[in-house]
């Protein structure tokens, strides 16, 4: 009886911290959707990543040519908790916003279709976990 009860605890405990961590994750993607205003378009998707300090998350994406795109990258209620960096299929580096003092966002347009690679890591500013997100939006 006794490890029926534990068992039931922890599946409960297992249950409410999922909903929390959604609940957190979700409160930080709307504000991550402000960035995404009119005339950008989501593309439907929602990339998220539960990160540790000193991981990376990675995100595929395709870009297509002659369209304007934003990527908005989100980690906490401030901005430049999260640092992006944007790679074409040979590991190129395309963009990255540290060398912008983690911009929250990046607008730019390909002259053609291309796959890319995104790799998003929590910046050093104390935080030791958090949630990597990020929303890409096309120009309507």
């Amino acid at each position: 009886m006794k490890k029926y009860i534990f068992s039931l605890f922890l599946f409960v405990v297992t249950i409410l911290s999922v909903e929390i961590v959604n609940a957190q994750a979700d409160t930080i993607m709307k504000a991550c959707e402000m960035k995404l205003p009119y005339p950008y378009i989501s593309d439907g998707q929602q990339y998220r990543a539960l990160i540790s300090e000193g991981e990376i998350a990675e995100f595929k994406a395709t870009f297509y040519g002659k369209s304007t795109y934003r990527i908005v990258a989100c980690s906490g209620l401030t901005d430049g908790q999260l640092i992006f960096t944007l790679y074409d299929e040979k590991r190129n580096e395309l963009f990255s916003n540290k060398n912008y003092q983690n911009s929250a966002f990046w607008d730019f347009q390909f002259n053609s279709t291309i796959d890319c690679i995104i790799e998003a890591e929590l910046a050093p500013t104390g935080e030791t976990s958090g949630f990597a997100l990020l929303l890409i939006g096309f120009k309507q």
